[in-house]
């Protein structure tokens, strides 16, 4: 079979001069997230995948930096050259080669590497749902948005037209989770009563309660045992996070326990003077740090979730620790998603404006 040109081919394409930061938004446009990388004749260079790019930010990469930069690392190693096939490959073939190099993108090139089109595998195979089950922490107090949440619980609070806790849902329902639980404390019925039993969303959802509060971790102790991977999820995120790119991550670097994080910039509004005893050694001008910073939501294998007590009090950051002590394999996720913690007024009105603008659905998060 034949393939023809694919007519929007050119929003794949960008050249290696480009920086990292337009190579994303281009990525962001064609939204595959995947651009090809090309010479002036199109011929096929390299590629730069989501995974590049979270790899690009958690190594603290200047994102203004040339879309080349992601390539480098690349040389020498077994994928210095793009996977392709010719154009005039059949489907059983384009299929083979997505599943053998596990690969969700497939350039197909000319005899002379030009690239004519590109195919996905969801092109031919329906995505099963995600083999994990999600677990939204919704009982906080709110206490820093009283009076709103005098009478509601925080995750009820309406996001534009509907609870914010509902966007969530229907955030996991549409990546393929199919089983969802809810940690619930504060005004549980507001919640047990708006969603019921998940059967309107195609869902499955159960209740936690928690009699006190548990921390941030404890909830996962009142859940019977399972050999499921578990997605947590704070209750009061408005995030557009790709939770399929997530655990493609996690099982990639066979994490017991991956985190979402962001980078966090801070400005120091003074020069910073380096000292070696007396001696001063350096000065730099108001200097910028670079941190990542806990996002709220979390991946944990069962070999992880036996780190959390029954019934005990417990956070997540006492959870990673304890596994780190023990030489367990603790992934970061960095976010490039859309992310907002609704912990304050200010916040919840940043969401409101946010979730109203057309652009909502490309909105990122970058340093």
């Amino acid at each position: 079979m034949c393939v023809e040109v694919t007519s929007d081919i050119e929003k794949y394409f960008v050249r290696k001069n480009i920086s990292i930061r337009d190579a994303i938004a281009q990525a962001d446009v064609n939204r595959r997230g995947i651009v090809l990388v090309v010479d002036d004749k199109q011929r096929l260079l390299g590629t730069v995948t989501d995974g590049d790019v979270r790899r690009a930010i958690l190594a603290n990469i200047n994102l203004d930096n040339p879309v080349s930069v992601l390539l480098e690392p690349k040389d020498g190693s077994p994928v210095a050259k793009p996977i392709t096939a010719p154009a005039n490959s059949d489907r059983t073939s384009m299929l083979n080669i997505l599943k053998e190099h596990n690969i969700l993108h497939l350039p197909l090139v000319d005899d002379e590497n030009r690239v004519v089109s590109i195919v996905r595998l969801d092109e031919f195979v329906t995505p099963e749902p995600l083999p994990l089950q999600a677990l939204i922490m919704a009982g906080g107090l709110g206490s820093r948005l009283r009076p709103l949440t005098d009478d509601l619980p925080k995750p009820m609070l309406p996001v534009g037209e509907q609870p914010l806790l509902e966007i969530t849902v229907k955030q996991l329902q549409a990546a393929g989770i199919r089983r969802v639980n809810m940690a619930l404390h504060h005004k549980p019925e507001k919640i047990t009563e708006y969603f019921g039993d998940g059967n309107n969303y195609g869902l499955e959802i159960n209740y936690l309660s928690e009699e006190e509060p548990l921390g941030t971790a404890g909830a996962l102790g009142l859940m019977d045992s399972h050999q499921d991977t578990m997605l947590v999820i704070n209750g009061d995120l408005l995030t557009q996070i790709d939770y399929r790119a997530m655990l493609k991550y996690h099982t990639d670097n066979k994490a017991d326990f991956t985190m979402a994080v962001l980078r966090y910039d801070l400005q120091v509004p003074y020069g910073v003077i380096e000292c070696d005893g007396p001696i001063v050694k350096g000065i730099t001008e108001k200097p910028v740090l670079n941190f990542f910073v806990n996002a709220g939501i979390y991946l944990l294998e069962p070999s992880a979730r036996g780190f959390i007590p029954k019934g005990k009090r417990i956070d997540m950051t006492d959870v990673i620790k304890d596994l780190m002590d023990q030489g367990r394999t603790v992934a970061a996720f960095p976010v490039r998603e859309y992310w907002l913690d609704i912990g304050q007024a200010s916040d919840y009105q940043q969401a409101q404006e946010d979730i109203l603008q057309e652009d909502f659905l490309l909105k990122r998060v970058l340093p």
